[in-house]
């Protein structure tokens, strides 16, 4: 293989970007807490303004995505398995688009959330960010698991960051359990159609931090191979 290909293949390194795209995943889920905020007030006008920044980081991420697959080496030098890499990009990538889609169908109904369960709901969208926030922490981990060549302490703070995003899960699944039953309670007091994109909208939320959590399997495998 002549030099100028075996330096193309060391050239670009997949791990900053995967790190530059998990970080604008969380950005752009994490205004979700400003999105529902100016929902739950009935701040339509701010609301659709922090719908529209979601949606640019949504295509943001997307852009990046786009951008690492087509960049992504595909020769033997690769440290980690490119198709792992690939897979962990997608459950990234699926972060942002849950984001997009939660505040667009909220937005677009102008649903709001019953004032009993918005403590409850304020709370929960903030746990399920947690998980997005301990998954985007792991994933930040991977230039130093590559410095240590997927050994050591290295490995066991990113194994402790994954049952930790475990942990965060479970408790959103209890958490939307609790908001189910609160909404299960009003169904007669509220307009049959919002009723059903409200569980929607609380299943939607709790995608979030399965997402995470699958981002925090994924590491997990790449971290089983080496």
């Amino acid at each position: 293989m002549p030099n100028n290909s075996i330096l193309g293949v060391f050239a670009k390194s997949p791990i900053k970007p995967l790190e530059q795209h998990i970080s604008i995943a969380t950005d752009c889920a994490s205004k979700l807490t400003a999105f529902f905020d100016a929902a739950m007030a009935k701040e339509w006008d701010k609301a659709h303004d922090v719908q529209k920044d979601i949606s640019t980081l949504e295509k943001e991420a997307d852009a990046l995505k786009r951008q690492l697959r087509l960049e992504l080496p595909g020769g033997l030098f690769m440290p980690v398995d490119r198709a792992d890499l690939l897979e962990l990009l997608t459950q990234q990538d699926r972060i942002a688009n849950k984001a997009k889609d939660i505040a667009g169908r909220v937005y677009g109904r102008q649903l709001e959330i019953p004032t009993s369960l918005q403590a409850d709901f304020t709370k929960y969208v903030s746990r399920c960010l947690d998980a997005i926030e301990k998954a985007a922490e792991a994933i930040n981990e991977l230039d130093d698991l590559l410095e240590t060549g997927f050994r050591g302490r290295e490995v066991q703070l990113v194994e402790k960051m994954i049952h930790q995003l475990d942990e965060i899960e479970d408790d959103t699944d209890t958490m939307q359990v609790s908001l189910r039953t609160g909404l299960m309670a009003l169904e007669a007091e509220l307009n049959p159609v919002d009723v059903m994109f409200l569980y929607q909208i609380i299943e939607w939320v709790g995608d979030l931090a399965d997402l995470a959590e699958r981002v925090g399997a994924r590491l997990e495998i790449l971290l089983a191979k080496q």
